[in-house]
């Protein structure tokens, strides 16, 4: 078994942590405090070519694997998760499904410019009564003259208040059936669509929203493919992206361990630094292995992706451990760093917020339990 990354994997990582020091890590502080993403950083994403990291050469994308992936998505969310939140909403779930199953012309509308990032992308699924339950989904799409009327609403929406379109779910038929979810292509604004930005303890500095869907025009061309029934799609981007997800904790939790290691090397008490009483150190110990453990099942996991043989228990164990590490780790850094810890001037509680994120969202802890209990046939 081979676990060295390629050289062009190792540039990547290199490109990309100069990248998050340089350009991300002076923003997150504000954006954090403003609750505000800094939107011209989809620009510069495009121009570095990190939006298209996953997508073929011969579509526009850098041509790298999934593995590649996870190593962006580890060093940006090593310094800010939020900025990562926005970019994976975008890059992954946002236009994801076009580069999948969307028409030519559908792809130069919204995919192609979603790759450079000119326009900005979101993904509606989740709403306010189904949380995880995808075939619960209320929001309805009528087939009428020349489109569809979309009414109901969608609830935490990565990019809402900021997205120029929406790749939207919506239920075409009443049936609690697969084949009755849709997805619509939905240019922003829209008339009928009214979107609030909400306030959030954890990964501020990414714009969330709520939307209000009623009697939403989409013309016929915005149905994604051009067919109904494009829940397999959604499912498969969900499922993949756990292991993306798994990554970003990684990474959070790599942000903290370091924060707490530099802390731990400079703070004195009785004239030597904390870092060489045994509590402290050990505690670190404890948080380094954990985190090695952690990196290794997030890489297979890419590395499945990769084969084509990832299934959804091994993606739920991957999200699972990856996730709830980095809630532990961040925590455990804020006591490394006492009083200091639970000020604004470090990260570490930042990274905390953060990191609870991701044992709720993209499918709680619990659902991935569930997934491999089913998986052990339970």
């Amino acid at each position: 078994m081979d676990f060295t990354f390629t050289p062009e994997q190792e540039a990547l990582r290199d490109t990309v942590r100069r990248f998050a020091e340089t350009e991300l890590a002076p923003l997150a502080r504000e954006a954090d405090d403003t609750e505000i993403f800094p939107k011209h950083l989809f620009r510069r994403f495009g121009e570095l070519g990190l939006i298209g990291v996953r997508y073929p050469a011969e579509d526009g994308g850098a041509g790298f694997d999934k593995v590649s992936d996870c190593i962006l998505r580890e060093e940006m969310s090593r310094v800010c998760q939020a900025f990562s939140s926005s970019w994976s909403g975008h890059s992954h779930l946002g236009i994801w499904p076009i580069w999948k199953a969307g028409t030519e012309s559908q792809k130069e509308r919204f995919f192609r410019p979603g790759l450079t990032g000119e326009k900005i992308a979101g993904f509606a699924l989740s709403e306010p009564d189904g949380g995880s339950d995808i075939r619960a989904m209320r929001t309805r799409a009528e087939k009428v003259e020349g489109g569809w009327r979309l009414k109901g609403s969608k609830l935490y929406i990565t990019n809402a208040p900021i997205a120029d379109f929406l790749t939207l779910a919506a239920r075409t038929r009443p049936e609690l059936t697969p084949d009755a979810i849709s997805l619509f292509l939905v240019e922003l604004p829209n008339p009928g669509i009214t979107i609030t930005r909400l306030k959030k303890e954890g990964i501020r500095g990414s714009d969330t929203g709520l939307l209000y869907i009623e009697d939403a025009f989409v013309p016929d061309d915005c149905l994604l493919g051009e067919r109904t029934g494009t829940y397999p799609v959604v499912l498969e981007s969900l499922v993949e992206n756990r292991v993306g997800v798994a990554a970003n904790a990684l990474g959070m939790a790599q942000g903290a361990l370091e924060a707490a290691l530099d802390y731990a090397k400079t703070r004195l008490v009785r004239g030597k630094p904390i870092g060489q009483f045994q509590a402290i150190a050990h505690k670190l110990a404890d948080m380094a292995a954990e985190i090695e453990a952690a990196r290794w099942l997030v890489y297979y996991g890419a590395w499945r992706v990769d084969q084509g043989t990832l299934d959804a228990a091994t993606a739920a164990k991957v999200k699972l451990v990856a996730s709830e590490c980095a809630v532990r780790v961040s925590e455990a850094a804020i006591r490394i760093h006492g009083g200091a810890g639970l000020m604004r001037d470090y990260p570490v509680g930042r990274i905390h917020r953060d990191s609870l994120v991701y044992v709720i969202g993209e499918g709680t802890s619990e659902i991935q339990r569930n997934l491999i209990a089913r998986g052990l046939g339970l």
